[in-house]
């Protein structure tokens, strides 16, 4: 029973890791702020951290449209 713990624990925290890095990667990117899977993550994330990434996304596309989850409500200035 220890052993099946402690696969699920190892899993689960690899899995949160994966996700993590990926999400940080989409918002501290230079390329693009329109990635799918990185808009999905971004609006996912608990208000704390999606305001992060919002911002860091801003900082670096200020001049751009803003992705799904970073917008104000009428949808072409960012939050």
């Amino acid at each position: 029973m220890k052993k099946l713990v402690r696969l699920l624990l190892t899993i689960a925290i690899a899995f949160v890791v994966v996700i993590g890095f990926r999400w940080y990667r989409y918002v501290t990117n230079t390329d693009s702020p329109y990635d799918e899977v990185g808009i999905t993550l971004n609006t996912s994330m608990p208000g704390p951290l999606n305001a992060w990434g919002c911002a860091k996304l801003k900082e670096t596309f200020a001049s751009a449209l803003p992705p799904y989850g970073c917008a104000a409500e009428n949808g072409t200035r960012w939050k």
